[in-house]
């Protein structure tokens, strides 16, 4: 496995990859692997014949106040997961050539970015956008992998990508769960015992959510009125939305409906903002 920093040097390779006819899989992160990176680089290393990975801490999809300057990084130990898991290259770019000087341009998928996480982190998706068209330009991907735990992300990009013309393949992975049901996440190491314990509420509230509609309730406020009350009994979770939504548009829903669906909610568990959601 090759690490490379550099933006001109990855491009020359992997022009060099394709003027052979490999496809390229690329896997865009933050870094600090858990097991949901490490499901989304199989699926790069087992469809394509070349497997990367860019580890890259984006600086315009933290708002003021946000853990910036905290988000965990292990660049060895990342290093060596990748290489275990037979990935190719490992793009590691630095923020002063991502945005350079006088930097101005900018992705906004409209619609898309508003609500849900959105709403509380106000500019993120506009963050993410622009980095992943970025990473997105410099690889010329065939593939891209991107996890359906931060489903308005993958949402997002995924309209990105068809509102301008790209020509990669975007493909959204289940999202992975610790054995304690909790959703994979790099944040999930702030947490203190205690909170971990109380934070698999998150996940217990939307399988009480799934069997109450399996059994007949359909009616959003119904559910949402449930798993409030579930959640509201651990004291170290602040709910900071449950929403119920069209899959396709991310539009609240009043009644409930099978392959259509999708229950997203987001809660601060001491000072750790976390997120899951169900599709029906």
């Amino acid at each position: 496995m090759q690490i490379i920093s550099g933006i001109n040097q990855i491009r020359e390779i992997l022009e060099g990859e394709r003027s052979r006819g490999r496809s390229i899989g690329f896997v865009p992160t933050m870094g600090f692997f858990h097991h949901g990176h490490m499901s989304l680089m199989k699926k790069a290393k087992e469809e394509n014949h070349v497997a990367l990975v860019s580890i890259f801490v984006n600086p315009t999809q933290f708002g003021q106040g946000e853990d910036l300057d905290k988000y965990p990084r292990d660049l060895e130990r990342d290093a060596e997961i990748a290489e275990q898991l037979g990935i190719d290259y490992l793009f590691t770019p630095q923020a002063a050539e991502i945005y350079p000087p006088g930097y101005q341009s900018y992705v906004d998928v409209e619609e898309l970015s508003r609500g849900l996480c959105g709403e509380a982190r106000p500019g993120h998706f506009k963050g993410v956008a622009t980095v992943v068209l970025k990473l997105l330009n410099i690889v010329v991907p065939d593939k891209a992998y991107f996890g359906l735990k931060d489903y308005q992300q993958y949402r997002v990009i995924e309209k990105m990508v068809t509102d301008l013309n790209l020509q990669v393949e975007i493909e959204g992975l289940p999202t992975v769960r610790d054995d304690d049901g909790l959703a994979a996440s790099s944040r999930n190491s702030y947490l203190t015992y205690d909170e971990r314990e109380q934070a698999q509420v998150l996940y217990q509230s939307l399988i009480k959510a799934k069997e109450n509609f399996e059994k007949g309730t359909i009616k959003a406020a119904d559910i949402v009125a449930m798993m409030r009350e579930i959640i509201d009994k651990r004291p170290l979770v602040q709910l900071e939305y449950i929403q119920i939504i069209d899959k396709t548009t991310l539009k609240s829903v009043e009644a409930m409906k099978q392959n259509s669906t999708l229950i997203a909610l987001a809660t601060k568990v001491g000072k750790t903002r976390l997120i899951d959601n169900l599709e029906l």
